[in-house]
């Protein structure tokens, strides 16, 4: 995987919709500009600390569905869908890495890892290249055992939630 920067479109879109989210108490986590079929969808993924819901969703979609018809800065049709971010969420950007230094995360492997494809680890750094994750997760603070993983060698990284601790 590679750490992913806004697309042209992406990035105008981003710029247009900060100032709604901020002024509607939500950040903005993700912005997608993708072909699914014959369809584009604009994709516009919000956070903010105590979780997003329905009228969040809708706060930031009208106002931001006007700006973009007044505008009128993507050319083909698309739908526009705002949502949040979810609680097991990908790490593509620098700003989500940043964000989520510190955090629990579940990464799968291109190739095992010490015959390992899948693990669970805390996300303690990160450069361009490379994640530094140490095993195994836990509250002792003493750091286990840290590694740096090259990105090229890992499919994706996601936001790691136990649900079973609620169960």
């Amino acid at each position: 995987m590679k750490i992913k920067k806004f697309g042209a479109t992406e990035q105008l879109v981003y710029e247009l919709a900060k100032p709604i989210a901020e002024e509607n108490g939500v950040d903005i986590w993700d912005v997608r500009f993708e072909k699914e079929g014959a369809s584009w969808y604009l994709r516009v993924f919000i956070d903010k600390e105590d979780g997003i819901n329905i009228d969040d969703c809708e706060a930031v979609t009208r106002p931001l569905s006007d700006i973009l018809d007044e505008k009128d800065p993507i050319s083909q049709g698309y739908f526009l869908e705002v949502g949040s971010a979810g609680i097991e969420r990908e790490l593509l950007r620098e700003s989500h890495f940043r964000a989520c230094t510190g955090s629990v995360v579940h990464v799968k492997m291109i190739r095992p890892l010490e015959g390992i494809k899948e693990f669970t680890a805390e996300l303690s750094g990160f450069t361009k290249d490379s994640v530094t994750l140490s095993f195994p997760v836990n509250s002792a603070g003493d750091g286990g055992n840290v590694r740096e993983i090259p990105l090229a060698d890992i499919a994706n990284i996601r936001l790691y939630d136990d649900f079973n601790e609620f169960l």
